[in-house]
């Protein structure tokens, strides 16, 4: 890491804690609430995405907030005291959470500089955007130059992913261009993408089993001949999403284009949103 410019991310992005510490990722963490509870995602060890699901499946009402400026700018000033000159913040899609209007806001407050990016992406598509930021400022490079380095990898990602239902996207207002998709929700498995920062349509298939395995397939296309890291998403669905990670595993070293593909379960904040069962994809080239 530079040893003047910090690194800020939220909690959506999916890092594992190891690492966090080993690139020294400041995380800031969304808010979850469950009932009439709030708790902060990643830091409240009595929120996991298996509360979540249980949660969601029991029609338990939950709902996500984002982090108020306060807490952003606390996080900044955390980093002038630490000795940094600079802060470089790398986010979700503004298009779907206020977390990148809230740090943008707690910038223009900030006692240092502060660059607020908008990956315009979603989970691990938005972690590999800020690794990216965090190899660049590793190097000595500048927070400008690490900012647009993990713009240019977002924009090159490809992220989709499958639901059971849309109805947890429709609750929670994220559904976008996929709501043409409602009518005929029941009779068919959707297939969705982030465009534009947003939650969109890829296509429709009819069973669960087709939905994994056109994933699949539109994975290795999305990968080509290229080098790429692949990260495998779910909520409460640990068997699929393993089939998917070992099927794009073997598939992809075949061309020598991922090293590995790593699984995990997505954190509470995007499980609120996309419900059990969901399985996603992330491809983003190096």
């Amino acid at each position: 890491m530079s040893a003047t410019v910090a690194l800020v991310t939220d909690s959506t992005a999916m890092l594992p804690r190891d690492v966090i510490e080993r690139h020294g990722i400041r995380v800031v963490p969304l808010q979850v609430v469950i009932g009439a509870r709030s708790h902060d995602e990643g830091v409240d060890p009595d929120v996991t995405a298996e509360t979540m699901a249980a949660a969601l499946r029991e029609w338990t009402p939950v709902s996500t907030s984002r982090p108020t400026p306060a807490v952003f700018l606390e996080a900044f000033e955390k980093a002038r005291a630490d000795g940094f000159d600079e802060v470089l913040s790398v986010h979700l899609s503004g298009e779907m959470s206020g977390t990148f209007e809230s740090a943008q806001l707690a910038a223009r407050d900030a006692s240092l500089p502060v660059r607020v990016v908008d990956t315009r992406q979603l989970g691990m598509a938005t972690g590999f955007a800020v690794l990216t930021a965090a190899e660049v400022l590793e190097r000595g490079g500048s927070a400008e130059e690490a900012a647009g380095a993990a713009l240019a990898r977002a924009d090159a990602t490809t992220s989709l992913f499958y639901v059971d239902t849309l109805e947890y996207l429709r609750r929670g207002g994220r559904i976008g261009a996929a709501a043409a998709l409602l009518g005929s929700a029941l009779a068919v498995k959707p297939l969705l993408e982030i465009v534009d920062g947003r939650i969109g349509p890829r296509e429709k298939v009819r069973t669960a089993a087709r939905a994994l395995s056109r994933l699949e397939e539109l994975a290795v296309a999305a990968a080509a001949d290229r080098q790429v890291d692949v990260a495998v998403a779910h909520l409460a669905n640990p068997d699929r999403a393993g089939v998917l990670a070992e099927h794009l595993g073997r598939r992809l070293a075949a061309n020598l284009s991922a090293r590995e593909v790593s699984v995990g379960e997505v954190g509470a904040v995007i499980g609120a949103h996309v419900g059990p069962g969901m399985v996603a994809v992330v491809v983003a080239p190096r």
